[in-house]
């Protein structure tokens, strides 16, 4: 599951800390009392994460990448793309008055747009990202609803450990496996 290049792998750190802290963030805009204290932690943890390959990339900055100026432009589009579907979604959902589907809506084309991200990066961790994220969107309507939680909240739970987990296997890779 490694990626190709330790920079990468630190940069899938930094990125997936850092988004994971901030799903964490959203999952506390109702969670039950007794899951602040986790999502607190989460949210501490993600930005750790973020710390620790933003330091591991500075000091391999000039090592290779799979970000190329051939697949630059193509890395760009998708997270265009990803950008555009998710906003679109959101106003959609937000004039139908469903805006409670939001974060599941956003959740999903972000776990969707890590499948051409793997190819493009050499990153296989992206596709258990990408699977675990779209599945746990999609299911976290079901959960909410059968627990009598929040949308949000199961959700941004949901997504923020996937990240989480993802981030400490990318950093644990740019420590040990380069």
């Amino acid at each position: 599951m490694n990626a190709e290049y330790l920079r990468d792998a630190a940069m899938t750190a930094v990125i997936f800390g850092f988004f994971g802290m901030a799903w964490f963030g959203w999952a506390q805009e109702a969670p039950p009392p007794a899951a602040r204290k986790f999502l607190g932690i989460g949210s501490v943890a993600g930005i750790l994460l973020a710390i620790g390959g933003g330091l591991v990339a500075w000091q391999h900055w000039n090592d290779g990448s799979a970000i190329t100026s051939e697949t630059g432009p193509r890395f760009g589009i998708i997270v265009g793309v990803e950008v555009a579907f998710a906003a679109a979604g959101s106003v959609i959902l937000t004039v139908r008055k469903k805006s409670a589907y939001i974060a599941p809506w956003i959740a999903a084309v972000v776990g969707i747009h890590f499948i051409p991200l793997a190819t493009i990066l050499e990153t296989p961790l992206l596709f258990a990202a990408g699977a675990l994220v779209t599945i746990g969107a999609w299911t976290s309507i079901r959960i909410a609803r059968s627990r009598d939680l929040t949308i949000s909240y199961v959700t941004g739970a949901t997504t923020g450990s996937v990240l989480l987990l993802c981030a400490l296997v990318s950093l644990t890779q740019a420590l040990v496996a380069y």
